[in-house]
């Protein structure tokens, strides 16, 4: 009996000690979050995010991405960000606005002059840290940006023209500018879920979306919708924001590596994206998408009066505003 109670108490203190090292060797799971399929260049982007952190401290953290919405819509995923629940998030700065003025300077139509220009402005140092000066007010803060190429119309008749838009109505991500914008083309915005985009187009709820290519094929919007037509009335980011709730944790070593991190991440998604696009427009044209291209100075015009009126009801993003002005002039 008395050998039994010390194989007992030695079996006890065997298991604490096993769990106790494994508490230590226990890594920090880095969970982060993404709209898009895995075939996406976000995705890829992330892949390299992952990879990049595994290799320099991988024996502290478990990177673990969660692609296709699986945490949820990214303006519930971002409150979780805010919480440190998530401690990465790709998110269109569409999606941001709504918690911090400055980021609705990526909604103003026309905003670049050239896809270049616009790829060039986000991948500037300071033009992050412009984005990120309420990051701790906000919970977040921006660690790179990816492109999502340009926003074109596609619908289920042709736009050739701005009277082609008139009274339809077309799916936009939520914003006030959004709003604003189709109000100014003489449609109808109807702000909505980009996961409820291929429904509302099978049932008429909507005639149609705007956004880049890729939605035509990864979402299979181009089962419904056979117009695409290149207006490029926006050029908005999907922007790599990181929780400040965990960035403020880390040791300025550690800290470094997820902002080296996120550059790789920036890098990979761009090149990941040219190859993509160029294959999704093939792949559309299978589907029967015909690509249309329109004079872009009309849908422009109609537009730029918008500009003067969304920089005095939201002055915050009146300094980008010029830089990214100065920026079209310096980069023709």
């Amino acid at each position: 009996m008395h050998f039994k109670k010390i194989l007992g108490t030695a079996l006890a203190v065997a298991a604490a000690f096993a769990l106790s090292s494994q508490a230590a060797m226990a890594k920090t799971v880095v969970r982060i979050s993404h709209t898009q399929i895995e075939t996406h260049p976000d995705h890829i982007g992330f892949v390299a995010f992952k990879n990049y952190v595994e290799s320099k401290a991988g024996d502290k953290y478990d990177v673990q991405i969660f692609p296709n919405s699986t945490l949820g819509a990214n303006e519930k995923v971002l409150e979780l960000v805010k919480q440190g629940v998530v401690q990465f998030l790709s998110v269109s700065t569409a999606n941001i606005e709504s918690f911090d003025k400055i980021y609705g300077i990526f909604s103003v139509p026309y905003l670049f002059t050239s896809e270049k220009a616009y790829e060039g402005f986000i991948s500037q140092p300071k033009v992050l840290k412009e984005l990120s000066v309420n990051a701790k007010q906000d919970g977040f803060e921006c660690l790179g940006a990816f492109t999502a190429g340009t926003r074109n119309f596609y619908s289920k008749t042709p736009i050739k023209s701005v009277a082609d838009l008139k009274g339809k109505k077309f799916r936009v991500q939520a914003g006030p500018t959004n709003v604003a914008m189709m109000n100014a083309f003489g449609a109808a915005a109807t702000p909505m879920s980009f996961g409820e985009v291929y429904s509302a187009l099978q049932q008429g709820v909507i005639d149609g979306a705007e956004n880049n290519e890729l939605a035509l094929t990864d979402q299979k919007h181009g089962e419904v919708c056979k117009y695409f037509t290149y207006d490029g009335h926006q050029m908005c980011p999907d922007m790599i924001v990181g929780s400040e709730k965990f960035l403020s944790s880390l040791s300025p070593e550690d800290r470094k590596v997820f902002e080296d991190a996120a550059q790789e991440a920036q890098k990979a998604e761009f090149a990941a994206w040219h190859k993509r696009i160029a294959e999704a427009k093939e792949q559309a044209k299978k589907m029967g998408v015909e690509f249309i291209n329109v004079d872009t100075s009309e849908f422009r015009n109609k537009v730029l009066p918008l500009h003067e009126k969304l920089l005095k009801e939201n002055p915050a993003m009146k300094a980008m505003y010029d830089e990214a002005s100065a920026y079209n002039e310096a980069h023709k």
